[in-house]
């Protein structure tokens, strides 16, 4: 997809934020199905005044990004795992999935329909994609939706935190982001709203978000922010956490797969007690829109934990990973089968 003009852009400098592109999908269930879908260019939605998503929360969302390759193509990285995970949201929220077909078309169209958005490689920078599915449709009571939309917008964006692969300080949260047997592990807005408050109070402290643990206990790290939690230990095992109230990764499984199978780690999935902290010497926060954002500093309950170098530069083990996982996703790294997907 090379030879396609695009928008005038300081591509290096771009943040984590929206900017209205072109077209985006949008399809329509109603009595029992979907429609085929179309794309348009208005990015307002018009639902009904009683819609579920707006007074009970019933919707689901997903995040993937799209990539311009060294040798010129477009690419979608996992979209079938992102396919998947929204699926498994619909059904913890009694919606109608979306099928993976039409999941990944969307994707594919929206890509098209603005290639001129997509940033070109070398920039550090790609073409985030907002998959949601809410329930609309006249309604009262506490009950499913009557009609759903699916809808996918597409957005150019750089590093989710500020300074991209740079350690950031982080501390650890009294509130709940999920219920023990909540939603947790399924990607719906109900979990980012309960972290609003807890991300304002870290930032107003100087830190760059918070760490939230297990809501039984609070003694063992679920997720940190919006992204899930890594730590690389003294004798080179890369540890991160594992609950039923965490999301579960894409990101994160991708590194897990990368750690163990091309740099030879001992890999463990496994509860992570927050007093241990001490054993790590990298540590990081993972996930689509932050990729890998080394942790420089973690505080809990006012002690001091601090990773590589005094929590000043970025860990090897961390460097390696995201250059890793980064050339897969640019072309430069020949990944496992099936993990980029081709727009064409």
């Amino acid at each position: 997809m090379t030879g396609v003009e695009k928008v005038s852009l300081d591509w290096s400098k771009l943040g984590f934020g929206y900017q209205k592109t072109d077209r985006r999908f949008i399809a329509h269930w109603k009595e029992g199905r979907w429609d085929a879908g179309t794309l348009t260019e208005d990015n307002s939605l018009h639902i009904h005044e009683g819609s579920c998503a707006l007074h009970y929360g019933q919707q689901c969302f997903e995040g993937l990004k799209a990539f311009t390759t060294k040798d010129g193509r477009v690419v979608l990285f996992r979209p079938d795992e992102n396919a998947k995970r929204m699926r498994r949201s619909a059904e913890a929220l009694l919606m109608p999935p979306v099928p993976e077909e039409m999941f990944i078309r969307a994707c594919e169209e929206v890509v098209r329909a603005n290639l001129r958005w997509v940033p070109p490689y070398g920039y550090g920078a790609s073409f985030y994609l907002r998959p949601f599915l809410i329930g609309v449709g006249e309604n009262l009571g506490v009950k499913p939706a009557p009609e759903y939309i699916f809808s996918v917008f597409g957005s150019p964006v750089g590093p989710y935190f500020k300074g991209g692969l740079q350690p950031v300080r982080f501390i650890t949260s009294e509130y709940d982001r999920a219920a023990p047997n909540g939603t947790g592990s399924v990607k719906v807005g109900g979990n980012y709203a309960a972290s609003l408050r807890a991300h304002e109070i870290a930032v107003k402290e100087g830190f760059a978000d918070c760490i939230y643990l297990d809501p039984a206990t609070h003694t063992y790290i679920e997720e940190v922010g919006a992204a899930n939690f890594f730590g690389i230990t003294k004798d080179d095992r890369f540890v991160t956490p594992k609950s039923n109230s965490i999301l579960p990764s894409i990101t994160k499984y991708s590194l897990m797969h990368l750690a163990e199978q091309y740099l030879k780690m001992t890999v463990e999935e496994r509860p992570v007690p927050i007093d241990s902290l001490g054993e790590f010497v990298e540590a990081g926060a993972c996930g689509t829109a932050a990729v890998i954002t080394p942790i420089g500093e973690i505080v809990h309950r006012k002690k001091s934990y601090t990773f590589y170098a005094g929590g000043k530069e970025v860990g090897p083990v961390s460097r390696k990973l995201y250059d890793l996982l980064t050339g897969i996703q640019t072309g430069v790294v020949e990944g496992p089968k099936g993990w980029v997907h081709e727009v064409r």
